[in-house]
């Protein structure tokens, strides 16, 4: 444990639980669409705004999970955060038409955004940094699930079962969260204490302005909103290029893609290994190594079958850089501000992921979808710079 900090042992397995029930509903709307649209009389391009809606839910509740934390535990936030989302999936088995989902994305992306923030706040203060890599291939475990899980309920009946399904897990999840509140030890949280009225005992929260102004901070977010783009935008992006762009038939091209997020999944199982020797900067490293690597093998010009293995590396090399820019916030700012950082850190994620994919699409669209290796290095590049920058400033803080 992190600075001696003792939490309970059985703890460990409910955060990795709930980072299931946080992944489990991500890519399920996205592969239930095609039948919700003749069914809602939709069209195939407003599943963006339904994705939009939940991403602007996630990034404010982020900003603001220092504050619900504080107030109620992160225990009790991750219930409430798992049952909004459990309640959102079982709104959208029932919906009837598309403005419904517009209303119910608004409690899910406060749900995600707030969970999100606080587990991994929690994590990073008490933990080791494997749990933090293990903790992100929880989420890997459930974004995979979902899509298999609404599959199966597509098999025969509709996809309001699918929903219904998901929104049930989570809803078992929520309760046995809820009977392991008695575990979570949120006064070792610097910011949560028995006294938090007014007077020398209340917390002191900095502003924006402040945070912005702690050396090495935006570098850090420079750097987590360029990995979080590229993440985004290779995940959504890599079928069309396959197929549009190198000429690979849409069916295998729609694999291909998939591969992309085995690789993130199964580099985060072997990242948590990799960290107990090697430090979170080093594993930064690593990880924009991998992707330079991949980003290679893509625009290879060789053989279309490198495309496979290239995107495989590209996930592989995304797999270690979240979890360890996370885990190292309270090692680099400080545990009195990791939980603010944090929340800030998801934010300029999320904003990363909903700003620079779909600008990638009006490029694709306008000039030529064979610059997806192009943008997604010139993301790398500025990523790496961002983080060489802050890795400076800790050596001068004698902070790596």
């Amino acid at each position: 444990m992190r600075g001696g900090l003792t939490t309970p042992a059985g703890l460990l397995p409910i955060i990795y639980l709930a980072f299931i029930s946080l992944g489990l509903p991500d890519s399920a709307i996205g592969s239930a669409w095609p039948t919700m649209v003749p069914q809602l009389g939709a069209g195939i391009s407003w599943v963006g705004a339904i994705t939009m809606i939940i991403s602007c839910g996630t990034i404010f509740s982020s900003l603001m999970s220092v504050r619900v934390v504080e107030r109620f535990g992160t225990g009790k936030v991750t219930v409430a955060s798992v049952a909004l989302t459990a309640a959102a999936l079982v709104g959208f088995s029932q919906a009837q038409a598309f403005w419904q989902l517009v209303i119910l994305a608004v409690p899910y992306g406060f749900g995600a955004g707030a969970v999100d923030a606080a587990l991994n706040a929690y994590v990073a203060i008490h933990y080791e940094s494997q749990h933090m890599s293990w903790l992100h291939c929880m989420w890997g475990v459930g974004a995979s699930a979902g899509p298999i899980i609404m599959a199966q309920c597509l098999n025969g009946t509709t996809w309001s079962l699918g929903f219904l399904v998901l929104g049930g897990i989570q809803v078992l999840i929520a309760v046995v969260i809820t009977l392991s509140l008695p575990l979570w030890r949120d006064k070792q949280l610097p910011h949560v204490s028995d006294d938090v009225s007014a007077g020398e005992n209340a917390p002191h929260h900095k502003t924006r302005a402040e945070l912005l102004r702690i050396p090495g901070v935006p570098a850090v977010l420079i750097c987590f909103f360029c990995y979080c783009a590229l993440e985004g935008t290779c995940g959504t992006w890599a079928a069309t290029y396959c197929n549009l762009g190198r000429g690979i038939d849409a069916a295998t091209a729609a694999g291909w893609a998939s591969l992309f997020y085995l690789g993130i999944t199964f580099g985060r199982a072997v990242s948590g290994f990799v960290s107990m020797k090697m430090r979170d900067h080093n594993m930064i490293r690593l990880g924009q190594g991998i992707i330079l690597v991949g980003l290679l093998l893509v625009v290879s010009p060789w053989s279309s079958t490198m495309l496979a293995p290239g995107l495989v590396l590209l996930g592989a090399g995304c797999a270690p850089i979240y979890p360890s820019v996370i885990h190292a916030t309270p090692a680099r700012f400080g545990d009195e501000v990791a939980l603010e950082l944090t929340g800030m850190q998801m934010a300029f994620a999320n904003i990363g992921s909903l700003a620079m994919s779909p600008l990638f699409g009006v490029i694709a669209q306008n000039v030529s979808v064979e610059l997806y290796p192009l943008y997604l290095g010139v993301l790398l590049v500025v990523m790496v710079v961002a983080g060489e920058k802050l890795n400076r400033i800790m050596v001068r803080q004698s902070r790596i």
